[in-house]
């Protein structure tokens, strides 16, 4: 044994020059690596999973070799052969919306400490586009998914149903959740807002948001917004409800066509902060004071919401925790915990100088 660690350290240069290049362009194969460290395909094996049961110079010169030779595992194989992964899916609506960094940093985090890894994929608000990325995350044998919207393809759920795999959503506490949920309630979030304003003496609140046909999101917050009204004992106004696209110009145009349509509004709640920075905006390129001719709220607590002048009252929502504790509901399930999972977080109503 000693003779032939010997001639492992002779002979390695050589047999990783000849091990990193293979005919045909093709990457290093584990059986690349055993002829590198001069151990059998079983050693290598073992140096990669069990490392715990070779001697340190074994293990020391496999490992030396994968690095040299750039041999990558195959972890698909290995998934296919275990119908296990320590790898998590998580699909989100855009990468580019800052939303969802929070979420996906508590996730990442809680998943690497035990070992896990986090695969991040866009579904551009789109349900066919979340359909497929679905799909490919359970041919690749994912150990689970987390999913943001809450609304899903008849095709996408199938094919959850079928692989078995625990899912998390967190866009919102649906009525009916594919398997657990962990999120906050956008219509609770959206009445206590108006609720809210309501409180600070606006009488005629109006509200913009984006299109709630295709977003459930959206049509949550809308059906909160009216909640509040109802209780408040105040009619639902068109006048004083738009459905707009995202971004700042929507939201500048929103505020101009509400104050012409409806002269008398006093507050206006953009269920998204991106709207409510470009109604701000628009007011101060108009000379209309904030809040003195119109209040504006928002629904996010972006950062940029605290360095406005003035500052934007918003809702803040734990989309941090959300990341963390779905990741915690996922390794439970994985580990055999089959106990129901419903997390509704809750939300924060933050009170600032816009309002």
């Amino acid at each position: 044994m000693i003779w032939r660690m010997a001639t492992v350290t002779e002979t390695k240069k050589s047999r990783v020059s000849e091990a990193k290049v293979r005919p045909g362009g093709q990457g290093a194969r584990m059986r690349d690596v055993a002829h590198a460290a001069g151990v059998s395909l079983m050693t290598v094996s073992r140096a990669l999973r069990e490392p715990q049961k070779l001697s340190e110079e074994t293990r020391k010169a496999v490992l030396d070799a994968v690095q040299k030779i750039g041999y990558v595992p195959n972890s698909v194989a290995a998934n296919l052969a275990s119908n296990r992964s320590t790898v998590v899916g998580q699909i989100v609506p855009s990468i580019q919306n800052s939303l969802y960094a929070d979420t996906v940093k508590g996730t990442a985090d809680v998943l690497r400490t035990a070992g896990m890894h986090l695969l991040i994929a866009d579904s551009g608000y789109s349900m066919q586009e979340e359909e497929a990325l679905i799909g490919a995350f359970l041919s690749q044998r994912v150990g689970g998914l987390i999913l943001h919207n809450t609304d899903h393809t008849p095709k996408a759920l199938q094919m959850i149903e079928r692989a078995g795999v625990p899912v998390i959503e967190t866009g919102d506490v649906p009525r009916d959740p594919i398997d657990m949920v962990v999120s906050y309630s956008n219509a609770d979030a959206a009445k206590a807002m108006t609720l809210h304003l309501a409180s600070r003496g606006f009488k005629r609140i109006g509200f913009v948001s984006l299109d709630t046909r295709t977003n459930r999101r959206a049509r949550e917050r809308q059906r909160g917004y009216l909640a509040g009204l109802k209780s408040l004992g105040r009619a639902k106004d068109p006048l004083l409800m738009m459905e707009v696209p995202g971004g700042l110009t929507s939201g500048s145009h929103a505020m101009v066509d509400m104050m012409q349509r409806a002269p008398d509004v006093d507050a206006i709640f953009f269920a998204g902060d991106v709207l409510a920075i470009g109604a701000l905006f628009e007011a101060q390129r108009r000379g209309w004071k904030v809040p003195g001719r119109i209040a504006i709220a928002g629904f996010d607590d972006l950062d940029i919401l605290q360095h406005t002048v003035p500052r934007l009252t918003c809702l803040r929502l734990p989309r941090l925790e959300i990341g963390r504790r779905s990741a915690e509901a996922l390794l439970g399930r994985m580990r055999g915990d089959d106990a129901p999972v419903l997390l509704d977080l809750g939300f924060e109503v933050i009170q600032r100088e816009s309002t």
